[in-house]
């Protein structure tokens, strides 16, 4: 049994902020590197095995060559060959549009092949740093086409400022936005279907405005009304706290000081780590990689027990 790294797919945007590279140690001389595409079976943006005997492969052939062995067998059953989870960081040197992600059903009325439900988790942000979450006030379909029309969509928005270790989740339907000087982890389904709602009157490096998906989206949009959209939650040294648990996703954070053995006896799922602080290692039948901030390690579904060692603050997310 392997425990896979992958190579990052580095994505340089016009928003895109200098947090990346140094936060993942890299020697790289990019600039404005928005995301980073830490595990990818996305068409034409499949991450590839960075060590071990599978090196070299690319996520999806693993997943064809592997099937329930790699990604569990109810998995295999529901996803086929396509990896069902996208993982990345997102450094956000401007505001990024205000934006909306169709559900399955939505999503293949419109023809495309699934929607988009996901999660964020704040690192090291920017102070005074905010994004968008959620409606903060009932708005109508037309009202929403006509505060889009007139600039003023940002009003109808929940507007959080971010924190270290904040979380926020993004069903498929709710509006949001990461701000300026936001920098995040995100766990999403397999799904680039992005519907920008406003971009602040902005222009690409041609001199164009970027389309906008006014009615895609507006069929999207999910207009119910929450009081909080922040993810409350009590995290202790050495104690998992499960934050997100949906269809497509169960997400918990682990804050370790100490040695843990992880359980994985009775999970039909690959298991996915990614380290958000501090420095550690993860042994599994013999074999040890790293887990420090910045990294991300894929865990097979045969795995039964992890052992985590060192100093570090990780995610843990599986199907």
């Amino acid at each position: 049994m392997e425990l896979f790294k992958f190579e990052p797919l580095l994505k340089q945007t016009l928003w895109g902020g200098e947090k990346i590279t140094a936060f993942k140690h890299l020697d790289s001389t990019l600039e404005n590197v928005g995301e980073s595409w830490e595990i990818s079976g996305v068409k034409d943006n499949e991450t590839i095995v960075a060590n071990g005997t599978e090196k070299g492969k690319s996520l999806n052939q693993l997943v064809r060559e592997q099937k329930g062995a790699l990604v569990g067998q109810e998995n295999y059953e529901r996803f086929g060959d396509e990896f069902p989870l996208l993982i990345k960081f997102i450094d956000a040197r401007q505001d990024l549009s205000i934006q909306v992600h169709p559900t399955d059903e939505i999503a293949h009325r419109q023809g495309k092949s699934r929607g988009k439900t996901e999660m964020w988790v704040a690192l090291e942000s920017d102070k005074g740093a905010q994004l968008y979450n959620g409606l903060k006030q009932q708005i109508t379909p037309e009202q929403y086409k006509e505060m889009v029309e007139n600039d003023t969509i940002t009003d109808a928005l929940a507007r959080y400022e971010v924190s270290e270790g904040d979380v926020f989740f993004i069903p498929a339907g709710r509006i949001h936005a990461i701000g300026a000087g936001c920098f995040v982890a995100e766990i999403q389904q397999t799904s680039d279907v992005t519907y920008r709602i406003y971009d602040f009157k902005r222009k690409d490096k041609n001199g164009n405005y970027r389309e906008l998906h006014t009615k895609e989206a507006a069929e999207s949009i999910d207009y119910t009304v929450l009081p909080n959209y922040r993810t409350e939650y009590q995290l202790e040294k050495n104690v998992p706290q499960q934050v997100v648990q949906c269809p497509y996703f169960t997400t918990a954070i682990y804050d370790l000081d100490e040695p843990m053995m992880l359980d994985y006896s009775e999970l039909d799922s690959f298991v996915i780590l990614i380290g958000l602080k501090g420095e550690g290692t993860l042994t599994a039948d013999g074999k040890t990689v790293s887990l420090n901030a910045g990294e991300t390690v894929l865990i097979p579904a045969t795995a039964k027990e992890v052992k985590v060692e060192g100093t570090v603050k990780f995610l843990e997310t599986y199907v």
